[in-house]
């Protein structure tokens, strides 16, 4: 496998997330740390795990048990927008299938999968922790939208295209 470096910006940020633990415990910022990896090169590739652990000096399958284990990292590349709505019970309760039902239809794909543009990846998601304001979806693990219609959907699409 090809060792790779983290970027400047990338150790800069993570150094922010460091200082934030007593210094024995770096390892503790591991999850900020892969987070903002993804967001630079838009997905978590095996030695991009393996060199946030380097970094943070902690064994790399402890990191990959957390990369593996929370559905906000991607372990394969994604579309430019990764849109993952929620479908869990109070969300389905609220329309969250019509929804997403709405979704892949616009999209042409059904959960898991990236539109033949690489622009949109589609994802089914657990409880965002706002279920009053269901049914929603997370883009690109960064902002929420919610109280979703089909209107709101393809009010979103259009001004992500």
């Amino acid at each position: 496998m090809e060792k790779i470096a983290l970027s400047a910006e990338s150790r800069a940020l993570i150094d922010l997330e460091v200082a934030k633990f007593p210094g024995e415990q770096k390892q503790s910022a591991v999850m900020s740390a892969l987070r903002i990896v993804q967001t630079e090169k838009g997905w978590l590739a095996p030695e991009t795990i393996e060199a946030v652990a380097e970094y943070l000096g902690m064994p790399a399958i402890a990191a990959y048990e957390v990369a593996t284990f929370y559905n906000m990292y991607d372990l394969k590349p994604v579309g430019r927008h990764k849109i993952t709505v929620c479908t869990n019970l109070p969300c389905q309760l609220q329309g969250a299938d019509k929804i997403a039902e709405h979704l892949k239809a616009k999209l042409g794909v059904d959960f898991g999968e990236t539109t033949e543009d690489g622009r949109y990846t589609l994802k089914e998601g657990e409880c965002m922790g706002t279920c009053g304001s269901g049914p929603l979806c997370l883009h690109n693990n960064h902002k929420m939208h919610a109280h979703l219609t089909p209107e709101a959907v393809d009010k979103l699409l259009d001004e992500l295209k």
